[in-house]
Parts: C-alpha cells; sequence; structure tokens
C-alpha cells in the first residue's frame, strides 16, 4: 500500500516514521506547498514533490494522508484531493465536522473514492468509545477529560500576543472531579471544574509581564472559562523541560442496569501519550489501511470512524484477528 503525505509539519513526520512500523505500506513520498528544497525529511530517501503536482501522481498513490490544520487547511485540502485519491485526515474541529463530511462526501463519491475524515484520538478512538459505552449503557452520563498535556492550538494562541517570545501551555483534568466521576456519583460539572490550565511562557526583554498574565486569563474560548496559572521562565528552560508534544486524556461513561437501577457501572477508556502527532500519525496509518481494503471492494464517499469495520484496521487477515485476539 503506497502513502503519500500531504503537509509536512509534526504530524507528517509522524506518518513518514510510523511507515516504516507497518510491514504493508511504503511511502511514496511527501508533497508539500513550501519549496521542496527546503524542506528536509526524517529520512534522507524520503521524495519530496510540490504540491501543486499531486494530481499528477494519482495513479500512483493508494493513499494520500493530508496533514493540515483543521482552521483553514483541511476544509479545502480534502475536498480538493477527495476527488483524485483515497483521503485521512484529522480534522477535529468538531462543531464543524457535519459541513465537513457533506464536502468530502460529495468530492469523494463523485470520484469514485473512499475518503475517511476526522481520524485521530479525538475526535477518532474517544470517539468510538463514547459510541461503545452509549450502546452498551444507555442510561448513564458521558464525562470526556483531556490531559495533561501540551495544547498545541492554545500555546499558539498565547505566543500570539505582544511581547511573547514562546510559550507552552497544559491541559490538566481536576482530579477531584475524575475522582467523582470515577466513583459513579454522576456529577453536574462546569468546563471550570474539569480541567485548568497551566502556562509556561518567555516573554521578551522589557515586556510588560503583568498585561501579557491579563490577556492570557481573559482570553475569550481559550482561557477565560479556565482557572488559569502563568508562570514566566526562560527559553532555556522551555526548550529543556517543554520540548515534547505529550497529552492524552480519558473517556468515561457512568450508567446502571437492572429492573431498579441499582447496579452501576463505569466504563473508561485511557491515553497518556509521549508524542500526541506520532500517536495520531500511527491512528491514520491504521485507518489508511482500512480506506485502501475499502476501496479495493469498490466502496466510495465519505466515511467516518464510526462506520470502519475493525478487522479493516489489521495488517493481519481477519483469520489470523479471529484466532488471537477474539
Amino acid at each position: 500500500m503506497k502513502i503519500a503525505i500531504y503537509g509536512y509539519g509534526n504530524l507528517g513526520r509522524g506518518v513518514e516514521a510510523a511507515v516504516r512500523q507497518n510491514p504493508d505500506t511504503e511511502l511514496f513520498g511527501v508533497f508539500t506547498r513550501r519549496s521542496p528544497e527546503t524542506v528536509h525529511p526524517v529520512f534522507p530517501e524520503t521524495r519530496v514533490f510540490p504540491a501543486d503536482d499531486a494530481a499528477k501522481y494519482r495513479d500512483d498513490v493508494d493513499v494520500m494522508i493530508i496533514c493540515g490544520g483543521s482552521a483553514t487547511d483541511l476544509p479545502k485540502m480534502t475536498p480538493s484531493l477527495a476527488s483524485d485519491f483515497n483521503v485521512i485526515d484529522s480534522f477535529d474541529t468538531h462543531a464543524d465536522i457535519p459541513r465537513h463530511f457533506a464536502a468530502v462526501d460529495d468530492a469523494a463519491t463523485r470520484g469514485g473514492k473512499v475518503a475517511i475524515i476526522s481520524v485521530g484520538w479525538d475526535p477518532g478512538m474517544f470517539s468510538l468509545n463514547r459510541l461503545y459505552a452509549n450502546a452498551i449503557l444507555p442510561e448513564g452520563k458521558d464525562y470526556t477529560f483531556w490531559g495533561k498535556g501540551v495544547s498545541q492550538g492554545h500555546s499558539d494562541a498565547i505566543r500570539r500576543i505582544e511581547g511573547v517570545l514562546d510559550a507552552r501551555q497544559y491541559t490538566i483534568p481536576v482530579q477531584s472531579a475524575l475522582d467523582s466521576v470515577r466513583a459513579g456519583d454522576n456529577p453536574e460539572l462546569t468546563t471550570r471544574e474539569k480541567h485548568t490550565r497551566l502556562c509556561y511562557v518567555v516573554a521578551g526583554e522589557g515586556a510588560d509581564r503583568a498585561r501579557i498574565e491579563k490577556e492570557i486569563v481573559t482570553m475569550p474560548k481559550y482561557f477565560s472559562d479556565y482557572d488559569t496559572t502563568v508562570h514566566f521562565i526562560s527559553q532555556e528552560e522551555l526548550d529543556r523541560d517543554h520540548k515534547g508534544i505529550p497529552h492524552g486524556g480519558f473517556v468515561i461513561r457512568t450508567g446502571s442496569t437492572g429492573v431498579d437501577g441499582k447496579n452501576k457501572h463505569v466504563i473508561e477508556y485511557s491515553l497518556k501519550l509521549d508524542s500526541n502527532p506520532e500517536f495520531t500519525a500511527s491512528v491514520l496509518i491504521a485507518f489508511a489501511r482500512a480506506a485502501y481494503r475499502m476501496s479495493q471492494r469498490g466502496e466510495k464517499g465519505c466515511k467516518t470512524v464510526f462506520d470502519i469495520a475493525p478487522v479493516d484496521l489489521s495488517a493481519r487477515t481477519r483469520e489470523e484477528v479471529i484466532a488471537s485476539m477474539l
């Protein structure tokens, strides 16, 4: 199965590395909007092509994994590529998924291709576990906690503040809220009660730190609804102690069964990731395999993780999966 990467940042590098761990895949190359000679892949043998030339290789690529941002890149990239390639993306703006699905479905159906959108861990693996838990415990409540982990979008929002040279922002679950959910208390939790935000900021020389801190903690949609702590540190400290991109979280459903509902149950799925983009890349590869197999069967149109048979994700045969995992 020949995989191509469209867009080459942290996620693209993760896909490049993940291909090496999957013996049924090989990397065709990377397509970039930058000048190809300025892109330096993880592996020197990886070929780099101009993004504008992608359509020339439609017959050479089995699945195109699109590694762009959800805000402005993927809403344009995925529909434009889905008519020529089987595609996978990690679109993660939850509220806009139905609109994105419709646009991609139209393109993929017209092109006779398979597209799978919103693949990753949330949306993605967390979504699957929410669905499974809801189906099993129809009388219950859902809870999702994220972290402890670096939020790249929130970190970028801090870096855009005047006087900020660099920053990392961690999302952290409130332990008391997590304990209450796990105990089956079914608490009603506000946004502030579920998560806190911890910011490490490198300020420029002479920058007004009080103003920067105020702009962070009052920033709407990002920090104003959370208890937010800001620490100012040096660039050396940030590079030394906060270089990685860890993340993770928990999906929990509590519910009851029986005639009187007295029997309580808790379903929990958790992730602890040293590298958010590398784990997401590994999920993308598994679903690329599924897209390829579905295309081989003549299927077309846009799909989500809900539509994929689990056996299509595995590099093993159906018989091997049944014998070893069931």
